[in-house]
């Protein structure tokens, strides 16, 4: 599926819920009433945030790894540790559940990105620290490695 283009200024209220912005409901159209699955960030401070069909997606690659290999039942146990479904409420608000506050490090002050397959939610200043670690030199380099050499007409 496509994500939601663009990132996104958000508060999270006393009670730990995140008004989602208009256009990124917009956005993701009828996906956004399926509900979402929420998990500690896999490489980062963060929470990351799935559509049901996405975490559906990801669960099947996951079922797909022999259960009898000891390190896949590991994997797939601690990629599945502390995953939460949460829905939007009628006012367009996702309850955060405050263990995953605590573990993405999440304050007032939330930004709400989309990767590829994916979506964060990052405390904002954490966030702005983590887009700041690559200088631009490092970014373009890293560009011309990993996207220089496609051969992709488009």
């Amino acid at each position: 599926m496509s994500y939601p283009i663009g990132q996104y200024q958000c508060k999270l209220d006393a009670k730990g819920r995140l008004m989602l912005p208009a256009d990124f409901k917009e956005q993701l159209g009828d996906l956004a009433g399926d509900g979402f699955v929420l998990r500690p960030g896999l490489f980062s401070k963060c929470l990351e945030l799935y559509t049901m069909s996405d975490w559906v997606q990801t669960q099947e690659k996951l079922r797909s790894l022999n259960q009898f290999v000891r390190s896949n039942v590991e994997l797939v146990r601690k990629y599945n540790a502390g995953a939460k479904m949460v829905k939007m409420d009628g006012s367009g608000r996702l309850q955060i559940p405050k263990n995953l506050i605590t573990s993405g490090g999440l304050l007032k002050e939330v930004v709400l990105t989309s990767l590829t397959v994916k979506m964060e939610l990052w405390d904002k200043a954490s966030y702005e620290t983590e887009i700041n670690r690559m200088d631009e030199e490092a970014f373009e380099k890293l560009a011309t490695e990993k996207l220089g050499n496609t051969d992709q007409t488009s």
